[in-house]
């Protein structure tokens, strides 16, 4: 990225590549200094309005500098003049970098002590700077020691670069956008003087899918719950601090929108909530709509924004505390990469359920005189021996034949598929002969009673066809308890794409989960029933989508 001239930075060929990631030239149109600071460090980064500065705003800036942040300041823009010079020689929608924040001692014929000072650079390096007080060749610098003046390298030359006191950032300045560094980022090396402090950084990435995770905000509450959820719990109060808090920055960041601007998508709006768990022991996994319904946020985002990035700094007590991030509507989709930075050691995790085996639902469960030998009527065994023949066993389109017989009356589908019969049959032939017997047959209806009441429990309207937010519902009512991740891959290979599941989709969802928990105890082949149902839902767009569209015309 430069020539043999080491101090020769070839700008042109970065730039280049930046539009090579997202694209297109036209991609980089538009942005802020923090998103530009983000993509070149993976920092997490803050925005604060300085005509509403927080009380502590120095501080921050002090131990954001001693961590190696980077900073930046602007003043707001005159809407008639594109970098309007002010009467102080600062320049307005002009993006400054702050370089070094400091304490400086000072000392006066009445008074000695120690004042604020932020030392900023205009990125011309020439002589439009500060004209104020602590300027270049300001009389104030004559109350400064000698050795002081040294420690902070002051240089009195037209190279863009000044000094200002607190108190006149604030007054002149509008915006100060602040990132901050992942630990990764931070070598044990000082870089101008400064003394490096870690943060403590969690990382989750994770999606919106329509009718799975993407629940709106809490306007939604019905659906709220369905977002996804991420436990964090903060132990040991920050160094400092007289209030015995913690400080976190919660940063939520959209993925991959300023890539797709040429598929027409722009960023979502965006936001987050923070939930106090009095006991999380005993709270749910993942949060429920009762929860929700009778608990408010502790924090939460400033506003839902269609920004690429939301973030916000709070001061919270130790405790365990759950993120929700969501965007403003339901079932709008996106990715998203949520990133918490604290001054102490935080354990975060996401807030869901660990996939197994659970209770079937008692609503859900085979009558109890029905749930005895004979396990199914006579009418359904005497079909049963008529289409297996003298054999008694029957493949996968006897199964069909006997299933549709026995199901098609009850709901209005046009009956199962090859593909879930041929399912059905590897799932219950123990002895591997490719046909079930009457005993194979009758634990699959067993199984089968269970997966029809569940989904016509939740099947409101008797329409054949179930809400994907009540997915996850009615396959726990069967029995199975599943994460997000498996939620979204069920949803967007057997959803319609209204977010719909038919009866015989839902069947083909049961036979799979049964099939992939049966694996438990062999990680790596559990591994590649995931991979395999998430190689299904990459190829169901290329295939399905368009037989679907082809019914529709």
């Amino acid at each position: 990225m430069h020539s043999e001239e080491r101090n020769e930075f070839w700008s042109a060929l970065l730039e280049k590549a930046y539009a090579k990631l997202h694209g297109s030239y036209e991609a980089l149109k538009g942005g802020t200094t923090c998103e530009a600071m983000e993509d070149f460090t993976g920092g997490v980064s803050e925005i604060y309005d300085l005509t509403k500065a927080p009380p502590n705003l120095f501080n921050i800036m002090l131990k954001a500098y001693e961590r190696g942040s980077l900073m930046g300041c602007s003043i707001e823009p005159d809407p008639n003049v594109v970098e309007a010079r002010c009467d102080t020689g600062l320049i307005r929608g002009h993006a400054y970098s702050v370089t070094r924040i400091k304490y400086c001692e000072i000392n006066t014929p009445r008074v000695s002590g120690k004042i604020p000072l932020v030392r900023i650079r205009n990125p011309w390096g020439n002589e439009a700077e500060w004209q104020g007080s602590w300027s270049d060749q300001s009389p104030e610098w004559q109350f400064i020691p000698p050795e002081e003046k040294e420690e902070i390298g002051l240089t009195f030359e037209h190279d863009g670069e000044f000094w200002m006191s607190f108190k006149d950032f604030l007054r002149n300045f509008t915006m100060l956008e602040l990132t901050n560094l992942n630990p990764d980022s931070l070598d044990d090396e000082d870089i101008a003087g400064a003394v490096k402090h870690k943060w403590e950084m969690s990382v989750f990435e994770g999606a919106w899918i329509r009718g799975s995770t993407a629940g709106g905000c809490r306007n939604f509450l019905a659906t709220f719950w369905h977002n996804p959820q991420y436990r964090i719990t903060l132990t040991e109060v920050d160094d400092d601090d007289d209030d015995n808090k913690c400080t976190v920055i919660v940063a939520l960041m959209q993925k991959n929108r300023r890539s797709q601007r040429k598929l027409g998508l722009e960023c979502l709006t965006i936001g987050f909530a923070i939930y106090h768990l009095r006991d999380p022991e005993n709270a749910p996994r993942p949060l429920d709509l009762n929860f929700f319904k009778y608990s408010a946020s502790v924090a939460r985002s400033p506003s839902f924004i269609n920004m690429r990035e939301v973030s916000c700094r709070f001061k919270l007590p130790p405790g365990t505390y759950c993120i929700v991030p969501s965007t403003f509507e339901a079932n709008e989709e996106g990715e998203f990469i949520l990133r918490v930075f604290s001054e102490k050691a935080n354990e975060m995790e996401e807030n869901d359920e660990s996939v197994g085996f659970g209770q079937v639902d008692e609503r859900v469960r085979p009558e109890a005189d029905e749930s005895q030998e004979p396990e199914v009527d006579e009418r359904i065994r005497g079909f049963f021996r008529k289409v297996a023949g003298e054999d008694l066993e029957i493949d996968w389109k006897e199964l069909q034949d006997v299933l549709n017989f026995a199901l098609k009356r009850e709901f209005n589908f046009e009956g199962f598929s090859k593909d879930v019969c041929r399912s059905m049959i590897a799932m219950m032939d123990v002895d591997r002969s490719g046909k079930l017997g009457l005993q194979e047959f009758l634990q699959l209806w067993t199984d089968i009673r269970i997966w029809k009441n569940a989904f016509k429990l939740y099947d409101k309207d008797s329409s054949g066809l179930l809400c994907s937010f009540e997915l996850r519902q009615a396959l726990n009512s069967a029995g199975y308890r599943l994460n997000n991740h498996i939620c979204n891959a069920l949803t967007l290979r057997y959803g319609d794409k209204e977010g719909r599941i038919s009866f015989d989709d839902f069947i083909m969802c049961s036979v799979k989960l049964k099939t992939m928990m049966g694996l438990e105890d062999d990680p790596e082949k559990l591994q590649e029933f995931y991979d395999e149902l998430m190689a299904e839902v990459e190829d169901r767009p290329e295939e399905e989508d368009q037989e679907e569209d082809q019914e529709e015309e």
